[in-house]
């Protein structure tokens, strides 16, 4: 018997196995290696690159969690029956129109992989989340990018045009993914716009709004997507616990849907997706009002004062509806964001979304934000 042949493992490429869709993409870019320069520095860095909360997780659902970390040993619910009748409560749905996630940035990527395939297209736009393009090359899908707002648009430089984007909508259409507020650029559109877009598209496509950051709004006429839902079955509306909840490293998202749509979710969605620690301690924020109130209050205020002390240093600041903002600097950001990272300071370029000209600056704590601005070049 002969014996196999050796086989050379620098020749073995597994990239040329991948299904076209796999092949197609690039891995999520993290920015800096955050946990290796916590341990290298410490307390000494200001981390204003990733739309954290500085307040951190309400204290209800840290005691949650901890209470939570005696059954760590057992399964976790795997419908989180709990959280969705809380939220079920809370939002006034039926608890069969929700759907739990692995953040929402799982949920995104579920919609598509559900939904959609290489006969059929998706529409999104040209600075949207970053996940819409992702989750549309995973499912082969063939991507609409539609560009977006001029930089000199009144109230929404570089957001959705809503006009363009229904207008991009083909027969083959079968998913719209829409952000609002939108990450990067913080900008919004109000609860009117919304209304005649989903007026403009036909009922058997999927409009997806994400509202990450609707907990931060107080942008008058902007409300949420979930007013519509009972006219517009087609209305998906994702969030997440990850941004005002303050619990981004339990991984929790949530979707708003039609019932039929949730279940056609639940034949592909992984089994535990969402783990015992992290659906107690959603419930228990979502049960604290009080502190979601001064999350909300501090950032309004904080936002504010960041964003007038960026003003008055000649720094031209795009209007936002979220915990960050979205600086011009009408140059390559490269240099900039080099010289904060030597100060200690971390924000996020958004050359990858090709806004190599922007930084996005998440609002901190007074000190991280009074460092930011100590260190401007």
């Amino acid at each position: 018997m002969s014996a196999e042949p050796r086989r050379d493992g620098a020749s073995f490429d597994a990239s040329r196995l991948a299904n076209p869709a796999t092949a197609a993409l690039r891995a999520y870019d993290p920015g800096h290696d955050l946990p290796a320069l916590r341990q290298r520095f410490g307390a000494a860095i200001a981390e204003l690159g990733s739309n954290e909360n500085p307040l951190g997780p309400s204290p209800l659902a840290l005691e949650a969690m901890r209470a939570a970390l005696a059954e760590s040993w057992r399964y976790p619910d795997p419908r989180g029956a709990a959280l969705k009748n809380a939220l079920a409560r809370r939002l006034g749905v039926g608890a069969d129109r929700i759907a739990l996630g692995n953040g929402s940035h799982e949920l995104l990527m579920l919609l598509a992989q559900c939904f959609a395939d290489p006969a059929h297209s998706i529409v999104f736009s040209q600075y949207g989340f970053a996940v819409f393009p992702i989750a549309t090359a995973a499912a082969g899908a063939q991507p609409i990018r539609v560009p977006a707002l001029p930089r000199d648009h009144a109230s929404a430089p570089f957001g959705h045009d809503l006009d363009a984007l229904a207008a991009a909508v083909q027969g083959d259409t079968r998913i719209v993914y829409l952000a609002n507020p939108n990450n990067p650029t913080g900008t919004w559109f109000d609860d009117d716009a919304l209304a005649r877009f989903l007026a403009r598209v036909p009922g058997d496509v999927l409009v997806v709004v994400d509202e990450a950051y609707h907990e931060y709004v107080d942008a008058p006429g902007l409300g949420t997507a979930l007013r519509f839902a009972e006219r517009h079955p087609n209305l998906v509306v994702t969030r997440t616990f990850s941004k005002a909840y303050a619990l981004a490293g339990l991984r929790v998202g949530y979707l708003v849907a039609h019932a039929s749509v949730v279940a056609v979710l639940e034949r592909l969605r992984e089994s535990f997706n969402v783990n015992h620690v992290a659906l107690a301690g959603a419930a228990a924020a979502l049960a604290d009002g009080t502190h979601l109130a001064s999350v909300r209050a501090f950032n309004r205020d904080e936002r504010a004062w960041l964003r007038d002390g960026l003003a008055a240093r000649g720094y031209a600041v795009l209007p936002s509806q979220t915990n960050f903002l979205l600086v011009d600097l009408a140059c390559d950001a490269a240099s900039f964001e080099r010289h904060l990272f030597e100060c200690g300071v971390i924000v996020r370029p958004m050359g990858g979304y090709g806004l190599g000209h922007t930084v996005r600056i998440s609002i901190g704590s007074r000190a991280e934000n009074q460092r930011l601005l100590d260190a401007l070049p």
